[in-house]
C-alpha cells in the first residue's frame, strides 16, 4: 500500500524538539535557555496593538472574507516600499499577500512544479522547504555549502537537469544566519534565467540584514518578474507570528496560478494581520530600525562571546538575522547531543541533523542557536553553560 506523503515526511522539527521538555524540572536559579524557534516571543508594540483593536472593533470588513491574493492597499504599499528597498519597479499586481511566507513557498512550488520535478536547496536548508517538497512529490536537490556557507554558482550548474524547475535560496539564511553577497544573488538569477528556471528568494529576515541599501539588484533587472520569485514575511518585523502575513512577489501570470492554490488552501489572508501589516509599514519604521539595531547587537554579543567557546573546540560557521550555526567538538551526533542539553545545560536548541540531508556528516557535528529573544546578559548565560558541557 502507498504511503500517505505527510507519514513520509520527517515530523515538525520544532515541535519535535519541544516533546524532549517533557519531563525535565529546570531549577528557579537556572531556568530554560530556549533558542530552538526563530521568532520573537513578545507581542507587536502597543501602539499596534491598539490599531488592530481599533480595526477589528469599527470596520465590518475585519470579519468578512477578502480578495485571495490580498488586500489591493496592502498589496500596494508592499509593491512601493520593495521598489524603493531595492532601487526596482515592482506593481501591486505583480505582489500577492499570503498567510505567512511558509504558505507563500507551498503556493509558489504548487504553480511551479510537477509530480518529480526538482528544486535545489543549498544545505543547511530551511527544514520546512524540504518537508513541503517533500509532501509535494518534488525532489529536494541538496546543494552543499562552502566555506562561510555560501552555495557556489558552479556546483548548483553541474546539478541542473531536465527535471530541474528552481533554485531557493534563503538570505540572510535560516539556518545558518549567512548574508549573501550582492554579486553571489545575481549570479544564482544568471543561472536561472540561462536554465529557464525560477529563482526563488526567501528574505524572510531582510529587516535584520547587517548592511545598509538593497541587498541585491534582482528588481532593477528588465523582466525581473519572468524568473524572480521573491518571498517575504510581516512575522519578525512587527512581531505578528500568530496573525500569519506573508508576501510573494512575481508575474502577474504565475500570481494566477498560485492563486488557485491559495483560494482552496485559506480563501484569502486574514483581514486584522493585514491592517496591522499596512499600518506597521506606514508608522512603524523607526520602530523596525530599533529593533534591527537590538538584533545586531545580540548578533555582536554572540561575536564577542565565541572566543570561550572557541576554546574549549566549538567554531562559528555561520552569524546573522537572529542565528548564530555553530560546530560542536564531542564525539556524538548532534541530534543526541541537543537531547542531551536540555537536561545537562538547561539549554533547548536544534541540531543540524534537522536541516541536512539524512545520513550527511556535517549536520552531525552542527547546532542552531537562535539568539533573536536573548539579550546580552541572556547570551553570556547561554556560552556560560555551553562552555561547561562535559561528554
Amino acid at each position: 500500500m502507498t504511503l500517505p506523503r505527510t507519514a513520509t515526511t520527517f515530523a515538525p522539527p520544532v515541535m519535535e524538539a519541544r516533546r524532549w521538555l517533557d519531563g525535565v524540572v529546570f531549577p528557579a536559579d537556572r531556568p530554560l535557555i530556549n533558542v530552538s524557534q526563530a521568532a520573537p516571543v513578545d507581542p507587536p508594540p502597543q501602539a499596534l496593538r491598539q490599531a488592530m483593536a481599533d480595526f477589528a472593533l469599527t470596520e465590518d470588513s475585519a470579519h468578512l472574507y477578502g480578495p485571495v491574493l490580498g488586500n489591493p492597499d496592502l498589496r500596494a504599499e508592499l509593491a512601493d516600499q520593495i521598489s524603493r528597498h531595492y532601487g526596482g519597479t515592482v506593481r501591486p499586481e505583480q505582489v500577492a499577500i499570503t498567510s505567512g511566507c511558509n504558505q507563500a513557498f507551498a503556493a509558489a512550488i504548487s504553480a511551479i512544479t510537477g509530480e518529480g520535478d526538482e528544486v535545489m536547496l543549498p544545505t543547511p536548508w530551511y527544514f520546512n522547504h524540504k518537508m513541503w517538497l517533500d509532501m509535494a512529490g518534488v525532489r529536494a536537490v541538496p546543494l552543499a555549502t562552502g566555506p562561510g556557507l555560501l552555495p557556489d554558482v558552479d556546483a548548483a550548474r553541474a546539478l541542473i537537469t531536465p527535471r530541474t524547475r528552481a533554485i531557493a535560496l534563503v538570505t540572510p539564511n535560516n539556518p545558518g544566519g549567512v548574508e549573501y553577497p550582492a554579486d553571489l544573488v545575481g549570479a544564482f538569477y544568471d543561472l536561472a534565467v540561462e536554465h529557464g528556471l525560477r529563482l526563488m528568494v526567501d528574505e524572510t529576515y531582510r529587516d535584520f540584514d547587517s548592511r545598509s541599501g538593497a541587498p541585491h539588484d534582482l528588481f532593477t533587472r528588465p523582466d525581473w518578474d519572468q524568473t524572480l520569485v521573491h518571498l517575504y514575511s510581516f512575522s519578525k518585523a512587527y512581531r505578528l507570528t500568530g496573525h500569519r502575513v506573508g508576501a510573494l512577489a512575481s508575474d502577474t501570470a504565475l500570481l494566477a496560478e498560485i492563486e488557485k492554490f491559495l483560494d482552496t488552501v485559506a480563501i484569502c489572508p486574514g483581514q486584522i494581520g493585514q491592517h496591522a501589516a499596512l499600518w506597521g509599514m506606514q508608522n512603524l519604521g523607526q520602530w523596525v530600525a530599533g529593533e534591527r539595531d537590538e538584533i545586531l547587537d545580540r548578533r555582536t554579543a554572540i561575536e564577542d562571546g565565541m572566543p570561550a567557546l572557541e576554546a574549549k573546540g566549538w567554531k562559528l560557521l555561520g552569524l546573522g538575522a537572529y542565528f548564530a550555526y555553530v560546530e560542536h567538538p564531542f564525539d556524538i551526533s548532534s541530534d543526541e547531543l541537543a537531547k542531551r542539553l536540555v537536561s545537562e545545560a538547561g539549554v533547548l536548541l536544534l541540531p543540524g541533523t534537522m536541516f541536512m540531508p539524512e545520513g550527511d556528516p556535517a549536520g552531525a557535528r552542527q547546532l542552531r542557536i537562535a539568539f533573536a529573544n536573548l539579550d546580552r546578559a541572556g547570551i553570556g548565560q547561554l556560552f556560560d553553560r555551553l562552555s561547561t558541557v562535559r561528554i
